[in-house]
């Protein structure tokens, strides 16, 4: 079995147009399935995980000529996905009018409508929880607690001090236990 391009190999070949587009189709194959759960977990239904998700592969295809490689590929791609969602959650919040609580009680109301739901299981408690937490300390959970990603790379993707990561960090788990206590 062929041992899978590394990055920096994926990117060689993306700047030659004889290989460019199986180069990017290589580049979605390692990354697609990480970042659409990243994405699914800011945005919740899977529709809107796909478009996000959409644009975000049509972003990195149109910007990756000009990637200067002062991060991990991996990196840039995290950034672009949470730019990404967090554009899509600003439009949804826009086009409804309505307040960005407004729009996380809905993101709520979609887990509850979700056909498996059972507000007893711990799992749905998490995602509810989640869910209230204000939108940076909501990324900053996933990205930890999900994607094991970090302080210092996460510092990278969303452009903040580790320090104050760390604090979002403490203070969403804090949000998080005081929910799964007391519903």
């Amino acid at each position: 079995m062929a041992v899978p391009a590394t990055d920096t190999e994926l990117l060689l070949q993306f700047r030659e147009p004889a290989t460019k587009e199986k180069a990017f189709t290589a580049i979605i194959k390692k990354y697609q399935e990480k970042l659409y759960w990243h994405v699914r977990r800011m945005v919740v239904e899977h529709e809107d995980a796909n478009d996000v998700l959409q644009n975000v592969f049509i972003r990195v295809w149109n910007g990756l000529e000009n990637f200067r490689e002062d991060s991990q590929l991996y990196t840039w791609l995290y950034r672009i996905a949470t730019n990404e969602s967090l554009t899509f959650l600003e439009q949804q919040k826009r086009k409804s009018a309505v307040s960005l609580s407004e729009v996380e009680t809905g993101l709520s109301n979609k887990i509850k409508a979700d056909s498996n739901f059972d507000a007893n299981k711990l799992e749905w408690k998490l995602q509810l929880a989640i869910q209230l937490l204000p939108e940076k300390q909501r990324v900053v959970f996933n990205l930890r607690y999900y994607d094991e990603m970090p302080y210092e790379e996460m510092s990278r993707v969303l452009e903040t001090s580790e320090g104050a990561l760390k604090a979002s960090y403490h203070h969403a788990v804090k949000k998080i236990e005081d929910y799964m206590l007391n519903h």
